[in-house]
C-alpha cells in the first residue's frame, strides 16, 4: 500500500486537491491514472479511499470514496522528552525508527549540557510525517515545541515518568519499571548527561530514575532502546 497524508481531511470531506508536488509524485512517477484509487491517512486514526477524477501533474483532484477508523495496534500512551542532539542526522534518526515501531507524543527539552539549543521542528515533523507512511501507521505522534528542562519537569504529568540518567545511584530497569497499558513519559538526556541538579530536581519532583542497561549509549540510542523497551513490555 502506497500512504499519503493530509491532516485536513476528515469524514465529511468529499473531495482531496493535492499540492504541486504531491500531483507530480503521483502522476509523473507513481504513474497513477483517473480512476486509480489512492489511500490517504489524516494521521488521526483514520484510512480514506479516494479515486483520481483529475490525474494532472500540477493539480490531482480525487473523490473520497470510502473512510475507515484504524485503531492504533498499541495500548499505552509513550511520550519521550528527549534532548536534541548536536548532529540532527542522529536525532532525525531516532525520530524514524520510533515512529516505525510505535510512540505517541516527543518533546525536545532544552538541557544545562544541551549542545543543541535551537531545533527545527518543521524538518523534524517531515521526518515523522515519512515515517508513519513507510510504516502503515495512522496516527501521526504529537511533536511539541521545545521547553527548557525545568520548565518541562514543573508541569503536571498524567502516568508514570522516568528520567534515565548515568550517574552511578540506586535505580531500576526500565523493563521492571512499567505496566503493560499505562502512560509514560521517559526523559532522555544530552551527550553530556543530565547535570547533577537537574537530575536533584527530577528526583524531588518524585521521578522515577530508571537504567536502560549496562552500556553507555548515546542520547539517541538510549531514546530507542526506551521505545523498544516499552513496546516489547506490551507484547
Amino acid at each position: 500500500m502506497q500512504l499519503f497524508y493530509n491532516s485536513d481531511i476528515n469524514t465529511s470531506t468529499s473531495s482531496i486537491t493535492f499540492d504541486k508536488i504531491e500531483s507530480r509524485h503521483i502522476v509523473r512517477v507513481l504513474r497513477k491514472k483517473q480512476d486509480d484509487v489512492l489511500h490517504i491517512t489524516n494521521g488521526k486514526g483514520f484510512l480514506f479511499d479516494a479515486k483520481i477524477t483529475i490525474a494532472s501533474d500540477k493539480k490531482c483532484i480525487a473523490e473520497i470514496i470510502a473512510h475507515q477508523e484504524k485503531q492504533k495496534p498499541w495500548d499505552y500512551y509513550l511520550h519521550i522528552a528527549i534532548a536534541p542532539t548536536k548532529n540532527n542526522d542522529r536525532i532525525e534518526w531516532f525520530l524514524e525508527k520510533a515512529t516505525e515501531i510505535g510512540i505517541d507524543e516527543i518533546t525536545p527539552i532544552i538541557c544545562n549540557n544541551s549542545e543543541r539549543r535551537v531545533v527545527k521542528l518543521e524538518r523534524f515533523e517531515k521526518i515523522i510525517q515519512s515515517a508513519m507512511k513507510q510504516s502503515l501507521k495512522f496516527s501521526l505522534p504529537k511533536l511539541n515545541p521545545s521547553v527548557k528542562f525545568n520548565e518541562f519537569i514543573n508541569q503536571e504529568f498524567e502516568g508514570k515518568v522516568c528520567i534515565a540518567h548515568c550517574e552511578d545511584v540506586d535505580k531500576t530497569l526500565l523493563k521492571n519499571s512499567i505496566n503493560q497499558s499505562e502512560k509514560i513519559t521517559i526523559l532522555i538526556g544530552p551527550e553530556g548527561d543530565f547535570s547533577l541538579d537537574e537530575i536533584k530536581k527530577s528526583l524531588e519532583k518524585k521521578i522515577t530514575p530508571i537504567s536502560l542497561g549496562e552500556s553507555r549509549l548515546r542520547t539517541e540510542t538510549a531514546a530507542l532502546v526506551a521505545v523498544n523497551t516499552v513496546s516489547f513490555v506490551n507484547q
